[in-house]
């Protein structure tokens, strides 16, 4: 039981230098010297020192110091637990429950099982867990000093601890429910751009609305914080005779600050009210008319708002109500324990139970989508026709132990046939298979027919044939046969390659002859065909024409072309004389 004080009379003793406390003799010389009052409590104080002087707790002796032997200080908890902290331990547990239930909640749906997007973060589905934890922390700790507040001898630093947890617990549980709220309408949003990402505009008013809507809410809370938080909370505890009560803690804890942190809360709560409203407008089906708008709004908010939104009123209603009324307020030691416990931990306990049960009834929002997802791939299939294979399908036909042996045209055949598409498919891939391989055993018999004609002619023996026109030792398989350009020039890379595809091509004739050298070199120029064809001598019938009587039998020169239309090499090798169409 708390004790208040008043000033009393020290009691007479065996003289006038002497008191009697407790049954215990004291110097009064000594007790004035040093400044020492005695209240109706039972307690002795200099404004420095405060010590019992009721029994069992009466010192034995004064020193001349003024020091106490054996003594007990005001401010120790020597009195038994009463009915303040008892009912607190009681919710302290109930808190305790909460919070195991909340770690639960969080890993259950903290956990994500889809990538990760930038619209939708992990940590957005977190937060209101993260204050549940912080609102049962704030309430264990404020419940847990009601029983120092009850056996401190005098009012002292527990009152205040209990009271400053009691705040931080209101704003936490604010916040709890602006989250809830706020969450849910990003689910909503969530679900309504997964089957197409491009139903909803990024930019517009909508989503500049739920970016500022934050921000406008947490500067409000902030403010509350502000209001309450940074004050002198020593007169908090003032409350130790009812004089002193009335006179410094009362008007200390009904101050103006407090009046306006109340209304910073129902800034809050508004804004609450506003992102709900919101959700439903953009993200749901629209009613017209305000009788069907209302009935709208009942029907699509999940049923946890219409609990959590009525008990959040009711917590800022009693912040509201202690802030004018310090005879129901938690800053009371000697307040209502009903409305202490109904108005100030009551509404809080059931948010956080609620929540509770929302987090164990509703599954984790990355299956959920996934389950929605698979639902949509079913109606897509069904509206197809197409029907998938049975479980016991993929066991029955299983082959992968073969895929490392297959090629990739069995690979392909393999996926098809998985998929199945039908009788026509399968038809085609059998037809296209067959055509590939008829193909295949017309280019290997195409290739015997010219190995027997060849041998047949006897062209291998012709030194100027193609055939035989190989120089030794020239392999075109061979890496080395070629020499890579490794330069940076690109026009020379690229004549490297025209050279070498000019010996594939023309096997049978010398290297080729690099123009741009040859024009470059010093002397007169070479002479033009026209010269060299009428200095060759007294044409024949096409001497005018620039023929030569026998061209087959008349040598060029290294600057003249041939003219025979019978030859398969033209630029250095003798002519050679076309029989028959088996020669080319």
């Amino acid at each position: 039981m708390l004790h208040s004080r008043a000033l009393l009379a020290y009691p007479q003793g065996a003289n006038d230098s002497d008191t009697i406390l407790g049954g215990v003799h004291f110097n009064l010389t000594v007790l004035r010297f040093w400044n020492y009052t005695l209240y109706t409590n039972g307690t002795v104080s200099n404004g420095s020192n405060c010590y019992v002087t009721e029994q069992p707790y009466t010192p034995v002796y004064l020193l001349p110091n003024g020091t106490f032997q054996n003594s007990t200080w005001c401010y120790d908890p020597v009195n038994p637990i009463g009915k303040r902290a008892g009912v607190g331990v009681g919710f302290g547990v109930v808190y305790a429950f909460a919070l195991m239930f909340v770690l639960a909640n969080l890993n259950r749906h903290g956990r994500h099982y889809l990538p990760t997007t930038k619209r939708f973060y992990p940590i957005g589905r977190r937060w209101q867990w993260y204050y549940a934890i912080l609102v049962c922390v704030s309430a264990f700790i404020s419940l847990f000093t009601n029983i120092d507040v009850d056996r401190f001898y005098v009012i002292g630093l527990p009152i205040i601890i209990n009271s400053f947890f009691w705040y931080l617990m209101q704003m936490f549980t604010i916040a709890l429910v602006w989250e809830a709220v706020r969450h849910w309408g990003s689910w909503s949003e969530r679900q309504a751009i997964d089957p197409d990402p491009f139903s909803l505009r990024e930019g517009d008013r909508r989503s500049k609305l739920e970016f500022w809507m934050p921000l406008w809410f947490y500067l409000w809370l902030w403010l509350n914080f502000f209001l309450i938080v940074p004050r002198n909370w020593g007169e908090i505890e003032k409350q130790r005779s009812p004089d002193q009560t009335a006179a410094r803690a009362a008007p200390s804890a009904t101050d103006a600050r407090f009046k306006a942190a109340t209304f910073c809360l129902v800034v809050c709560f508004l804004t609450i009210l506003a992102s709900l409203r919101h959700s439903i407008k953009h993200y749901y089906p629209r009613n017209r008319g305000p009788l069907n708008k209302f009935a709208g709004l009942l029907r699509y908010t999940p049923w946890r708002f219409l609990l959590i939104l009525p008990l959040t009123a009711c917590l800022i209603a009693y912040q509201g109500l202690v802030s004018w009324n310090f005879a129901y307020s938690v800053l009371n030691a000697k307040a209502s324990l009903a409305a202490v416990y109904a108005g100030g931990y009551g509404p809080a306990l059931l948010i956080l139970y609620t929540q509770i049960a929302y987090g164990f009834t509703s599954p984790n929002e990355d299956k959920e989508l996934i389950r929605q997802r698979r639902e949509r791939g079913t109606q897509i299939d069904r509206e197809m026709g197409y029907v998938p294979k049975p479980a016991w399908w993929r066991r029955a036909k299983n082959d992968d132990h073969l895929v490392g042996q297959m090629s990739m045209r069995e690979r392909i055949a393999r996926n098809v046939r998985e998929l199945g598409g039908g009788r026509a498919t399968g038809r085609g891939i059998d037809e296209t298979l067959e055509a590939r391989a008829a193909e295949h055993e017309q280019q290997q018999q195409a290739a015997e027919r010219e190995i027997e004609m060849g041998s047949f002619n006897g062209r291998s023996s012709r030194p100027n044939s193609m055939h035989g026109s190989l120089r030794p030792g020239f392999d075109a398989a061979d890496p080395s046969t070629f020499t890579s350009y490794t330069g940076k020039s690109d026009r020379r890379r690229n004549e490297r390659a025209m050279n070498a595809a000019a010996e594939l091509l023309f096997p049978g004739a010398g290297p080729r002859v690099d123009r741009s050298a040859e024009l470059m070199q010093d002397g007169p120029p070479p002479p033009s065909y026209t010269d060299a064809q009428s200095g060759s001598g007294s044409g024949g019938l096409g001497a005018g024409r620039g023929r030569t009587p026998d061209s087959g039998s008349t040598a060029h020169g290294p600057g003249e072309r041939s003219h025979s239309a019978s030859t398969a090499v033209s630029m250095t090798q003798q002519p050679q004389q076309v029989k028959s169409m088996l020669d080319i």
